[in-house]
C-alpha cells in the first residue's frame, strides 16, 4: 500500500512541474487539450497508459 501512495505523490510532484515552470505553455497545452475531439483524446489517453504501463514493467521488470 505504500507503493500506491508513493506513486500519487510522485504523480502530484511531476504534474505540478510544468506550471509551476512554465505556465504559460501548460495553459496552452491545456487548452489545446481541450480542443481535441472525444476519439482524438481517447486515442491520446491509450497512448498515455500504455506508455506508463511499459515504463513500470520496465521499471519493475
Amino acid at each position: 500500500m505504500s507503493d500506491l501512495w508513493a506513486a500519487l505523490a510522485l504523480f502530484l510532484v511531476l504534474e505540478g512541474i510544468l506550471p509551476f515552470i512554465a505556465p504559460r505553455q501548460w495553459r496552452d497545452a491545456l487548452r489545446a487539450l481541450s480542443e481535441l475531439e472525444e476519439g482524438q483524446a481517447r486515442l491520446l489517453g491509450l497512448a498515455i497508459m500504455l506508455t506508463g504501463l511499459l515504463a513500470l514493467w520496465w521499471v519493475r521488470g
